[in-house]
């Protein structure tokens, strides 16, 4: 193979920015076949395979890009398949700039950037996608029944590692749509659901079963799933979606909303459709607190339906969580970046003037300037207020995106089911919990994480799981 020894990754076709931000179609366009074959080519196929190292399912690479190098996309699918239930998410979502991308060997030569790994592993997969003329394979049922609570990434993908190995698997999901945060928490324009409803039926023709609407804790129990079910081992994937808030004046507010609901409304109940029946707010100016991919999420739906919107960030720029990516296209978009900024209170109209009709809505948020002191234990430099620095953001909706923790339901409503100090369930390395037989993985063990890491622990539960159903 000969290699294209370029410093520079083929460069992302996109929407225009002034054109995307007022619409929720995909702004990343991918790449053709010619730029595929030529970042492909960038890979100097290293024995190392430090990239393997960095991927949380571990994707043989190496392997895909030489297929994809030689031109042969399917064959590249099916190295990929055999470790990520979701190809065609995870190119759009996974933060590669920290995990493969992080470690690859061209990225750490000065001047030189990362193999576009996440690139080609969205071509990989939408051209399968396209292209694909065979149905997945069925596995024969090997006699044993496993249950998977919630349809999110870390579920699918032990629902998707168990059906491969021949369990008869049923996915409860607590919503309509299956899915979980896939759905209901990244837009359209990042992660088309059309994406994420193809994945899902590829999973469905293996044999996997979604059951729809149904509540664990609520419709049915962990122990009647294990009883009057016939379960043999059950596999809790129900994410973090309880919502955090800061605990200051005025969250009560109309018009304030945390990134969950807000997301939620539009992306799985398509809100920022004309006809749609689910209200949002389509305000003129919009602070969304948090410095995530999530509040980026909630600032870039936000700009779509009109607003002037600020992200307001207590640190500077270079502590921002969410990926560099993420935070260009805002920039690109249109969203102004109020860093080193901590809100102290949310005014009301009537603070103001309290014959305005739209009384006891969000009327301004007041906040403070911070600065950057003394290093603590763990090298992060905490902010700190400037005294006398306080001023109004003059607004009518915020938006809290301060991160999530599991909800409590379940383990409420599940006897001897352990749980960490911020109400993670308590797992050791394998995604075994307190009770015998009932695993977990992904954000209910961890509390809010990446796509990727969910589904590393749904690959580590899954092996855990048969292990365990195999030992008796």
């Amino acid at each position: 193979m000969a290699f294209n020894m370029s410093p520079k990754k083929n460069p992302m076709p996109t929407q225009d920015p002034a054109v995307r931000n007022g619409n929720f179609s995909e702004v990343a366009l991918g790449y053709t076949k010619e730029q595929a074959i030529d970042e492909a080519k960038r890979c100097l196929n290293c024995k190392t395979r430090p990239c393997v190292a960095g991927c949380p399912v571990n994707i043989a690479i190496p392997e895909f890009i030489v297929k994809v190098a030689a031109g042969e996309f399917e064959e590249a699918y099916q190295i990929i398949a055999k470790d990520s239930a979701l190809p065609a998410v995870c190119g759009r979502v996974c933060p590669q700039e920290t995990q493969c991308e992080g470690k690859c060997t061209r990225g750490i030569k000065a001047g030189c950037e990362a193999v576009g790994i996440g690139r080609l592993e969205r071509f990989v997969a939408d051209y399968h996608n396209e292209n694909a003329a065979c149905a997945p394979e069925v596995i024969p049922s090997n006699g044993h029944k496993v249950a998977v609570i919630g349809s999110g990434p870390a579920g699918l993908t032990c629902a998707g590692d168990l059906r491969r190995l021949g369990y008869e698997v049923t996915v409860y999901e607590a919503l309509h749509v299956a899915g979980g945060v896939l759905v209901y928490g990244i837009p359209e324009f990042r992660l088309p659901k059309a994406i994420v409803e193809k994945e899902i039926e590829n999973l469905k023709a293996m044999g996997v079963k979604i059951e729809t609407n149904v509540i664990i804790g609520r419709t049915i129990t962990i122990e009647e799933l294990q009883t009057d079910y016939g379960y043999e081992a059950v596999f809790i994937g129900s994410g973090a979606g309880l919502p955090k808030f800061m605990g200051i004046e005025g969250e009560g507010l109309k018009g304030v909303y945390s990134a969950n609901e807000f997301l939620t409304r539009s992306n799985l109940m398509k809100a920022y459709l004309s006809d749609s029946a689910t209200p949002i707010q389509r305000a003129k100016q919009v602070a969304v607190v948090g410095g995530g991919n999530v509040a980026m999420d909630a600032a870039r739906t936000a700009k779509r339906l009109g607003a002037e919107v600020h992200i307001v960030y207590r640190r500077g720029e270079a502590e921002l969580p969410a990926r560099r990516e993420e935070i260009e296209h805002a920039k690109e978009e249109g969203i102004i970046f109020d860093l080193l900024t901590n809100p102290t209170r949310i005014l009301a109209t009537a603070e103001t003037d309290p014959k305005k009709p739209a009384f006891g809505w969000v009327d301004g948020l007041e906040c403070v300037r911070m600065e950057l002191g003394e290093p603590d234990a763990s090298g992060r430099r905490s902010p700190v207020p400037i005294v006398g620095s306080e001023f109004i953001l003059p607004v009518d909706c915020v938006i809290m995106a301060l991160g999530t923790s599991p909800n409590p339901l379940l383990t409420s409503t599940t006897e001897g089911l352990a749980t960490r100090r911020r109400g993670e369930i308590a797992v050791d390395e394998n995604g075994r919990t307190s009770l015998e037989g009932v695993y977990c993985g992904g954000d209910a063990a961890t509390g809010s994480a990446t796509v990727i890491k969910a589904m590393g622990a749904g690959k580590i539960a899954a092996k855990a799981i048969d292990a365990y159903i195999k030992s008796k």
